[in-house]
């Protein structure tokens, strides 16, 4: 009897066997169809059938399916949208610190949007301040939160949009989702030259025995830089931590102390914190 390994030819033949039978047999359910095909895929990467990257693109495609939009979404506290009843200036600065090519172009709230502005139109405005913005924008796409990501994509292509607003059962925006978003489901992180790591901007040392955070810095990450112990039962971030031991919405300049810690209010509005001035107490 031959105990010669089985050919690369014979493997790719027996990979694409079981992957056909997927399609000529009925299934018992989707799931366990789904499952039987992650383990003929993984089979085919071990045996150097496909690539590890092809494999992990098709794992990837395959999950998307699984996916809901507020599963990618960002959330609506950290959207950044520019409100055009603010100082012209003020929001055209934040654009272009911001390194984002699209903002929702809201009315002095999220839920009042206008539209959406691209980034590169605002070289008419710098050309020419006394254009009104709002006849630049282009429509706004709402999605709901339970839309399919692999719908959301197929919207994406046939429209030929690269972002969508994110609503609530009750009409309300709940966040923001990009192509990029999606595509990175499939293909991994996509990096241009305006990413950066964020996360190290959270927590910024001052000089003066202060540091600046910012209030959507996870409660995880506000312990491992400081060594802390904060922990809070209904909220993940420092901004939802000081919220809810102020019992209120606090103000710019309040200050309150928690486990050691002085937290000052630097900027916020009426419905959240923003930014918190941090020194060791």
């Amino acid at each position: 009897m031959s105990t010669e390994e089985p050919s690369s030819q014979s493997r790719k033949q027996g990979f694409f066997d079981r992957i056909t039978s997927h399609f000529r047999d009925e299934p018992d359910d989707e799931g366990t169809a789904k499952n039987d095909l992650a383990e003929a895929l993984s089979e085919a990467r071990a045996s150097g059938v496909i690539a590890a990257d092809a494999f992990s693109m098709i794992e990837g495609a395959l999950k998307v399916s699984d996916l809901r939009a507020s599963d990618l979404m960002i959330p609506r506290a950290q959207v950044d949208a520019v409100d055009l009843t603010d100082n012209q200036n003020d929001w055209i600065r934040k654009v272009i610190e911001s390194g984002h090519s699209r903002f929702p172009a809201v009315e002095g709230d999220l839920d009042e949007v206008a539209g959406i502005l691209h980034a590169k139109d605002l070289l008419k405005l710098l050309i020419d301040p006394k254009i009104d913005p709002r006849t630049m924008l282009r429509p706004a796409r709402f999605i709901p939160e339970s839309q399919p990501i692999n719908v959301l994509l197929k919207d994406f292509k046939a429209t030929r949009s690269h972002l969508a607003l994110v609503i609530d059962e009750f009409g309300s925006i709940s966040g923001l989702i990009t192509i990029e978003d999606v595509l990175e489901q499939i293909v991994g992180d996509i990096s241009d030259e305006f990413d950066r790591d964020d996360s190290k901007a959270n927590i910024v040392p001052e000089g003066d025995g202060t540091w600046r955070v910012r209030a959507y810095t996870p409660i995880e990450q506000f312990n491992d830089y400081f060594g802390a112990r904060l922990q809070d039962d209904y909220c993940e971030t420092i901004g939802g931590l000081v919220t809810d031991r102020f019992e209120h919405v606090p103000k710019v300049g309040e200050t309150i102390e928690e486990n050691g810690f002085l937290f000052r209010i630097i900027r916020g509005d009426d419905r959240q914190v923003e930014l918190l001035s941090v020194e060791r107490h």
